[in-house]
């Protein structure tokens, strides 16, 4: 079992529904400050924290006078962009009790999926952990729409653990860990300490959790298990709702469902590769190719027998067998165009079809 006392990058990420007060519309002040007040023991202790926090929209709903209910595209950007202020500024104030300076770092699905970008952040996150910054991250909401975002905090906080190589990442929600149901409706349903493997029968007893306030429910935690356990992180599901809730997980005091990571962790181009939320298109392939990447073989023109999608050299794309599954996922080193074009033909034509050698 793992444990938060030996964390050393710590990812924490926070759900709108308990930081901020519903029936107010503001930021429950006693809980921020318990909160700021174990990352700054973790802090001190040298252990690097990033946290990922909901709540801008949340935030400012409230400020506009936003009337309850499912909010418009524009209108969701509009409160994002007044909440976010007030965001930073709480965990500005309650980080400064400790003196400990804050860095807010604002993110978009382009940020995670495209490779330059990912980078990037990553080095600019690296540098302010440098720096001895606590870095408070969110999603753009204010630029992001439906088609371009990470949608839930859950996913966003896994792409951030693996993109700065921690640790441990947590996920502070309103349940204390997985169950074989929903135990708010279902008696029955029993408590899941340990989860080594996200298998079909784990991912059967996700429910989807129906909030005006939140994004994420247990699927999305699962999703987000999964890229942190392929990134060597480990990922812990736990209640957040009670003043120090971080606190009692750090004294071992609160229980919470563990997703412990595979054995061997992924490179770090592979762990980018497979934490990809978004592809650009895909590679149909022939049996011969199938066995081929079963062996762990590169994928040459021959064995692709259709492309769909439209997508440039350096894109993530899925590969998919003769049936639709999809078998692997990896950076395609031809644009869409090029690769319809030598689809199916051999590497000793590539350069005869395209007027240029490329790679094979």
């Amino acid at each position: 079992m793992s444990s938060l006392s030996s964390a050393r990058r710590l990812v924490v990420k926070i759900g709108s529904s308990i930081l901020v007060d519903e029936a107010k519309g503001e930021v429950r002040r006693d809980w921020l400050e318990a909160l700021t007040d174990d990352v700054a023991r973790l802090h001190n202790k040298g252990c690097e924290v990033v946290l990922v926090s909901s709540g801008a929209i949340r935030l400012g709903r409230t400020s506009l006078k936003l009337a309850s209910g499912p909010l418009r595209l524009e209108e969701s950007q509009a409160a994002a962009a007044t909440g976010q202020i007030r965001l930073a500024q709480a965990y500005q104030e309650a980080l400064a009790r400790h003196g400990i300076t804050v860095a807010q770092v604002l993110l978009t699905l382009h940020d995670s999926e495209e490779r330059r970008r990912y980078l990037n952040a990553r080095q600019t996150m690296a540098t302010l952990l440098g720096l001895r910054a606590v870095p408070v991250i969110n999603e753009n909401d204010t630029v992001a729409t439906d088609e371009i975002r990470f949608g839930d905090n859950d996913r966003l906080g896994a792409r951030v653990a693996e993109m700065i190589s921690a640790d441990t990442l947590v996920l502070l929600s309103d349940i204390d860990g997985l169950y074989t149901g929903d135990p708010r409706s279902d008696s029955s349903a029993k408590f899941i300490p340990e989860i080594r493997e996200i298998t079909p029968e784990i991912e059967a007893m996700a429910g989807v959790a129906a909030s005006e306030l939140s994004n994420g429910g247990m699927v999305t935690k699962l999703m987000a298990g999964r890229i942190a356990m392929a990134a060597g992180c480990s990922m812990a599901i736990a209640d957040g709702r009670k003043v120090g809730a971080l606190g009692a997980l750090i004294d071992g005091k609160a229980r919470c469902s563990w997703f412990l990571p595979e054995g061997s962790p992924l490179s770090a181009r592979k762990k980018w590769i497979r934490g990809s939320l978004k592809t650009s298109g895909s590679l149909v392939v022939d049996a011969g190719a199938v066995k081929a990447l079963s062996s762990g073989k590169s994928l040459l023109p021959a064995g692709v027998t259709s492309v769909d999608g439209e997508f440039r050299r350096g894109d993530v794309v899925d590969v998919r067998d003769p049936n639709g599954r999809v078998l692997a996922r990896g950076l395609v080193a031809y644009a869409a165009e090029d690769a319809r074009r030598i689809a199916g033909r051999k590497s000793a034509e590539i350069e005869k079809l395209l007027g240029f050698r490329g790679r094979d």
